[in-house]
């Protein structure tokens, strides 16, 4: 009764000329087209119905998109952001225009497969790339259930320990079960990593480049609730880690250049979390990592002891939502994380790659519908590798715009 009476005050049905229903009537397929329209008319999603009476809903006039029963449309969505970047660490100023498109439709009830294809136009940059563009299909990903198992699994966007440990593009598969308490393993192969470790340029004029990358990555976490407590843990392990020393280059380098390639050991990782709200609309966060990455050796051979341990803080009040024009959030974070706690973080602060501590704070602003602003200032300093690499401090003002669709 309940729900046939909400269905009725919002105009979707209506009773007989007494303003009765009899629930023991049959009703005609003509008389469930008029729902459904009226229901259309009220914006509902009610795609498989209008697949199932399209012929009836011809007849009231009422056209209809020719969709295969039990199928839904494959859907485009896409935003734009355009970006300005001041830094005064090695990555310097980029001007940017970042297009994204989305493709997503129904494999069937239980499956879905989403693809993304990315344009970057750079007006500006300090890296080389003025007036470049580069386009790239970056994502390309089934998702479904397989048993009690949600399944992810193509070229998706990996998120571990909240984007500190690894925030972008991956190979690979995984899989989360349960609902109350949710435990998802995962392997991947790492797509987007930073490989520009270090460019240090002494005081001859001389360069040094150092990069690292890891060719795949596993792991397991667990996720729940405890009371008003958000609570999450895990282990994650990149594996056949290779780095590459590059010496002497540059226009003033005394010599040819040099180059030195090792392997790494296998970069353990494990993280604790937890997040809840302090107040009304003002979330806090807390991660806690423990690498097992605790030395570097140079091109001397010498090893040389570096910070192992990452912890993160972070506060978020409020928050712009796209939908919601003059909605704003603000936000902000504090960093100390060793070499090994951060594999590919793609914050918009320059933080070294050296591992790195200092701060952020960040605002965001609804400007009108599905059109939100932000602006973020970062102050970080890499913490260096003892005897190789020297400490540097980076400073960097980022402002974006994002139009989505």
């Amino acid at each position: 009764y309940d729900s046939v009476a909400k269905l009725a005050a919002a105009g979707v049905v209506d009773g007989y000329a007494d303003g009765a229903f009899d629930g023991d009537k049959l009703m005609t397929r003509y008389e469930m087209a008029q729902i459904v329209a009226k229901a259309m008319a009220k914006g509902a999603n009610v795609d498989k119905l209008a697949a199932e009476f399209a012929d009836e809903l011809d007849t009231l006039g009422v056209r209809v998109a020719k969709l295969e029963k039990g199928a839904d449309a494959v859907k485009i969505t896409g935003n734009i952001r355009y970006s300005l970047k001041d830094s005064d660490g090695f990555a310097g100023n980029e001007n940017r225009l970042r297009s994204r498109i989305y493709f997503k439709g129904a494999v069937n009830d239980d499956w879905t497969y989403t693809g993304m294809l990315e344009n970057n136009q750079y007006f500006s940059s300090d890296k080389g790339t003025t007036s470049e563009e580069d386009t790239k299909f970056q994502r390309a990903y089934l998702e479904g259930k397989l048993g009690g198992l949600k399944v992810t699994a193509g070229r998706y966007s990996e998120y571990l320990v909240n984007g500190n440990l690894y925030d972008t593009r991956a190979d690979g598969v995984k899989a989360t079960y349960g609902d109350k308490v949710k435990l998802t393993g995962f392997y991947i192969k790492p797509t987007n990593q930073v490989k520009d470790f270090m460019d240090y340029t002494h005081t001859n004029g001389q360069n040094d480049t150092l990069s690292v990358e890891f060719d795949n990555a596993w792991g397991a976490k667990v996720d729940t609730k405890v009371g008003v407590v958000n609570v999450t843990a895990g282990y994650t392990v990149f594996g056949d880690g290779d780095y590459t020393y590059t010496m002497n280059t540059g226009a003033k380098a005394p010599e040819k250049p040099v180059e030195l390639t090792d392997s790494i050991d296998d970069n353990k990782v494990w993280n604790a979390g937890v997040a809840f709200n302090l107040a009304k609309e003002l979330k806090f966060t807390a991660d806690y990592l423990q690498s097992d990455w605790d030395s570097w050796t140079g091109k001397d051979g010498v090893k040389r002891g570096i910070d192992d341990e990452g912890i993160i803080l972070a506060l978020d009040y409020k928050g712009a939502e796209a939908s919601a024009p003059g909605s704003w959030g603000l936000y902000g974070k504090w960093y100390d994380q060793g070499r090994g706690t951060v594999v590919a973080h793609t914050m918009n602060g320059e933080y070294g790659t050296t591992g790195f501590e200092g701060w952020m704070v960040g605002a965001n602003y609804a400007l009108a519908k599905n059109i939100v602003a932000a602006i973020e200032y970062y102050d970080l300093e890499s913490k260096g590798i003892p005897g190789l690499v020297e400490k540097e401090d980076m400073e960097t003002l980022w402002t974006q715009v994002v139009f989505t669709f």
